[in-house]
C-alpha cells in the first residue's frame, strides 16, 4: 500500500451553521459553513408548510365551477 496518499483527517472537525448552531464531526476538512441545519430547516422544526395535494381537475372545479 502507498504511503502519504490520504488525506489528513480530522476527529473534531467543526460544521458552522448560518444560525450559529456547531457541530463537530469527523472529517477531512477542518471546519465548514453551512446555510441551514438541523436545528433551524423547517423540516426539523415542524414549521414546514404541507402543499395542496389536490389535482388539477379539482382545482379547476372549485375554482371556476363552484362559484
Amino acid at each position: 500500500m502507498k504511503q502519504d496518499i490520504h488525506p489528513k483527517y480530522f476527529e473534531k472537525a467543526e460544521i458552522r451553521c448560518a444560525c450559529g448552531n456547531v457541530i463537530e464531526v469527523g472529517s477531512t476538512k477542518e471546519s465548514m459553513k453551512v446555510d441551514t441545519c438541523s436545528k433551524c430547516h423547517s423540516f426539523f422544526t415542524g414549521a414546514k408548510q404541507s402543499l395542496s395535494s389536490k389535482g388539477r381537475v379539482a382545482m379547476f372545479t372549485e375554482k371556476y365551477l363552484n362559484k
